[in-house]
């Protein structure tokens, strides 16, 4: 079997890499993907964490030699035993058997800290919603599934800035895809706004504009050579159907994926479906195949990245 693709999900706490991340999975099938989560790799637990005055955004409050071993380990399609950290309750559990398999998808706060770890990264997504709703979400998040008070969080938050800002934040400079979800308009849907790095060969972007353009679906050339692409959270049904066909059409050796399922997300018990959410993902999906394809022609080293050579060569200084 040919190695594993491997996709990274970064952001800060609460940015949203959870729900991306299993909307990817579902789509891509379980059976197909290999997820993980890298809080599994924390070297503290809750209590200790609080005793020692450390959070886990720091670096040294990480496995980060362990978790680079296990990433390279899937990449070359060897199993691992993976810690497990509960989030419930702040312990760990028993260690987990965790075998390769066609994608792995893996999530968390420090995936791109160091060049060994951007470079065993096929794909490189970085989520950076605005801050005041990451809050938000966070707040949410860890007073209804975590058993935190909202003054907790709060605190907490407070406690973690220093460290996002030295630790967290500065990754989103190794990633093909920075996302940001944003409140839009219409405050219920989300608008998306993307930083398309030259670091992997995007699609064709102009027939996302021939498909959704005159309904606000943007693209405009920074001076850094990447592209800022808008996709608003209101797009009506239709035209995102015909965009995200578009992007289909691109992926003629991967149309077994297809799926209805693209955009759903949940809150609480009910579903609900976003179309800029579904643009993303079969973005994502895109550099997925694409990446799957080139290493079935090109072999266990092949890659679709064009910034392999120079990111080597710049390698040694953390992000």
């Amino acid at each position: 079997m040919a190695r594993p693709i491997i996709l990274g999900v970064v952001g800060d706490s609460a940015a949203g890499k959870t729900t991306i991340s299993k909307g990817l999975v579902e789509i891509l099938g379980r059976e197909n993907v290999t997820h993980i989560g890298t809080d599994d790799y924390h070297r503290y637990d809750r209590t200790e964490r609080a005793e020692l005055g450390i959070t886990p955004l720091d670096p040294a409050c990480n496995f980060i030699d362990i978790m680079s071993q296990h990433v390279r380990h899937l990449r070359d399609g060897e199993p691992i035993l993976k810690p497990v950290y509960g989030h419930g309750n702040g312990t760990f559990g028993r260690p987990e058997y965790v075998v390769p398999k066609r994608f792995a998808v893996i999530e968390g706060l420090l995936g791109y800290h160091t060049q060994e770890l951007c470079d065993a990264h096929d794909v490189r997504v970085f989520l950076a919603p605005p801050e005041q709703l990451r809050r938000e979400w966070k707040i949410k998040r860890d007073t209804t599934k975590r058993g935190y008070s909202e003054e907790q969080v709060l605190a907490e938050l407070d406690k973690r800035e220093p460290d996002s800002a030295a630790y967290i934040r500065p990754q989103r400079r190794h990633a093909d895809m920075i996302i940001s979800f944003q409140p839009g308009e219409d405050s219920e849907k989300l608008d998306a706004e993307l930083t398309l790095s030259e670091g992997l060969p995007h699609p064709d972007m102009s027939v996302l504009l021939e498909e959704g353009g005159k309904h606000g679906i943007t693209l405009e050339k920074e001076r850094s050579g990447a592209h800022r692409l808008f996709i608003p959270g209101d797009l009506d049904p239709e035209r995102g159907a015909a965009t995200e066909e578009a992007i289909w059409e691109k992926m003629q050796f991967a149309q077994q994926l297809r799926t209805d399922r693209l955009g759903e997300f949940t809150i609480g018990d009910e579903k609900h479906r976003s179309e800029s959410l579904a643009i993303v993902q079969v973005l994502i999906l895109y550099h997925l195949v694409t990446a799957k394809a080139a290493v079935a022609v090109g072999g266990d080293e092949a890659s679709g990245r064009t910034d392999r050579k120079s990111s080597e060569s710049n390698a040694g200084a953390p992000a």
